[in-house]
């Protein structure tokens, strides 16, 4: 059971997409050789974020697109990328099994952060310095969630697209996060009007993702002192139509955490698989 705590609602800015009008696509991301360009233009919004503590039980994956889970593991520092692989995505994989009732996981990759908040300014080889995202967006648009399908599995995926399919991000805490924490919008707040494609290419791979424009209906929320002991499951996908489909994400400033230490968190993206 995870313990309730005092209520910490945090009012602080969230930076959205800064639409220009005039039908022009986002500017793309690259990410390759240890290094990101983002010159993607955002400007920042006023927000009330909700701390959840104590009420943890009420936002679930299909309800709003976000669940928080009590999940420790095994393993605590995330240094050893292998050591990652071989024992943590086991862990992630079962923890999603279970929860979803998916016949399959299959993980494509996971990012570690301990880097600044201003860590895309660092210029060559910032991907060493790896920081939050203080741009909300999500990390798949619909068409770019079969992309991602279609090029982790491409002997499989004309079956498994006529089934359900979700992308979900299993986040956890290195560290007990104060600083930057991430927050999650309820996908029943955010139409997807409000959604823009934006490609991002990683290392060769040519991505879709969401960026979002700004409304003042979006509903955020976090949980503060989020431990290493428990997971912030985020949807970035989901086929089926009838739930919660997406969370909006982003890190955000607790300005009375700005001058601690740099967040570490680890965050494992998953395609989670269905039978039907």
């Amino acid at each position: 059971m995870i313990i309730q705590s005092k209520k910490h609602d945090v009012s602080t800015e969230l930076n959205y997409w800064d639409d220009p009008g005039d039908g022009s696509a986002p500017t793309p991301i690259f990410i390759g050789k240890g290094h990101i360009t983002n010159e993607r233009a955002h400007l920042p919004h006023k927000f009330i974020i909700s701390d959840v503590s104590g009420d943890e039980g009420q936002y679930t994956l299909d309800g709003h697109g976000f669940q928080y889970l009590l999940s420790p593991s095994a393993e605590k520092d995330f240094i050893d990328d292998q050591k990652i692989e071989q024992e943590y995505y086991p862990e992630c994989e079962k923890l999603l099994k279970e929860l979803t009732g998916a016949s399959r996981v299959h993980i494509f990759n996971h990012k570690v952060r301990r880097g600044p908040t201003q860590w895309h300014h660092l210029g060559l080889k910032n991907l060493a310095n790896r920081g939050p995202v203080t741009k909300t967006h999500v990390d798949q648009s619909y068409a770019g969630a079969e992309m991602r399908l279609r090029f982790e599995l491409p002997e499989e995926a004309a079956e498994l697209v006529k089934k359900r399919y979700q992308i979900i991000n299993v986040w956890r805490p290195i560290r007990t996060i104060l600083k930057d924490p991430v927050a999650v919008a309820d996908a029943n707040t955010v139409p997807d009007e409000d959604l823009v494609a934006a490609v991002m290419v990683e290392n060769g791979y040519h991505g879709e993702q969401w960026v979002v424009r700004h409304s003042p209906n979006h509903q955020w929320y976090f949980k503060h002192g989020l431990s290493p002991e428990e997971v912030l499951l985020i949807k970035c996908f989901d086929s089926r139509e009838s739930v919660a489909r997406r969370a909006l994400h982003s890190a955000f400033e607790d300005p009375e955490y700005r001058d601690l230490e740099s967040r570490q968190s680890i965050e494992v993206r998953c395609l989670v698989l269905y039978d039907t």
